[in-house]
């Protein structure tokens, strides 16, 4: 886990959780559109950059903020799968093949 510091930007940071760290605090994210769990994350990264927030506070929010980018990597993958599978026919128009 990467150390907080007021005026330090936690984009350099890696969100990887802690090995044996709990689960994730708040709701599950699984139910989130990946507009939905992009803009919490981004709202928790301003949080922890602002460095207002108490040390067990922060903590949460970036065991939230792990969950979050866990959850935005796996929609990515599924919708580049979904791209991938989508091919132009010899006559010019899109279909889709089985993903294999």
């Amino acid at each position: 886990m990467a150390l907080l510091v007021p005026g330090c930007s936690l984009m350099s940071a890696s969100l990887a959780p802690t090995p044996g760290a709990p689960p994730a605090a708040g709701p599950d994210v699984s139910g989130l559109s990946f507009e939905e769990a992009l803009a919490e994350l981004e709202k928790i990264v301003r949080g922890l950059e602002s460095g207002q927030q108490k040390l067990e506070e922060a903590i949460t929010a970036f065991e939230r903020g792990s969950a979050l980018r866990r959850h935005c990597e796996a929609k990515l993958a599924e919708a580049e799968t979904r791209i991938q599978a989508i091919v132009e026919r010899a006559d010019g128009a899109l279909g889709t093949r089985p993903i294999e």
